[in-house]
């Protein structure tokens, strides 16, 4: 279902895919746009148990996701151009996945792991954030089904 990767003295392990994931600050969601092309958004997102959070506003890739189901993910937490040698040092990690829409609790859940990620010390206040906010935002779910890291250290 997958391909191989073509350069898998690079490959991480699953573990070490699953850290990337869980380091990288933001990622690019990657869904089939209703005019058939590719978009990528970049977001926020938290990783926990098999599965991808990320929230939005309504738009284009919440559309896309809700109609077409299977998506990517890529993160890249680090990305070090080495001139004189003419590489790249860097990890990464892509995810295919399905995507779902959340609501209720399992909604709020989402978000509150998000306010842990991003806003560490201010858990109380993002918890009225969140309720003060819920309805005005999307979260969806992606349930990882294949993960690859790929990796370069100079």
């Amino acid at each position: 279902m997958f391909h191989p990767m073509r350069r898998n003295d690079r490959e991480k392990t699953k573990e070490e895919a699953l850290d990337i994931l869980a380091k990288g600050s933001y990622g690019i969601l990657c869904t089939l746009g209703e005019n058939g092309y590719p978009a990528g958004t970049p977001l926020n997102y938290v990783s926990d148990v098999g599965s991808i959070y990320v929230h939005f506003a309504k738009g284009n890739a919440l559309e896309s996701a809700t109609k077409h189901p299977k998506v990517g993910f890529t993160v890249v937490t680090r990305s070090d151009v080495v001139p004189s040698e003419f590489v790249t040092n860097y990890e990464s990690v892509m995810v295919y996945g399905r995507a779902v829409e959340l609501h209720g609790q399992q909604k709020y859940d989402a978000l509150y792991l998000l306010i842990k990620k991003y806003s560490p010390g201010f858990e109380e206040s993002g918890i009225e954030h969140i309720k003060e906010d819920i309805d005005k935002c999307h979260v969806l779910k992606i349930s990882i089904d294949h993960l690859t890291g790929k990796g370069r250290t100079g």
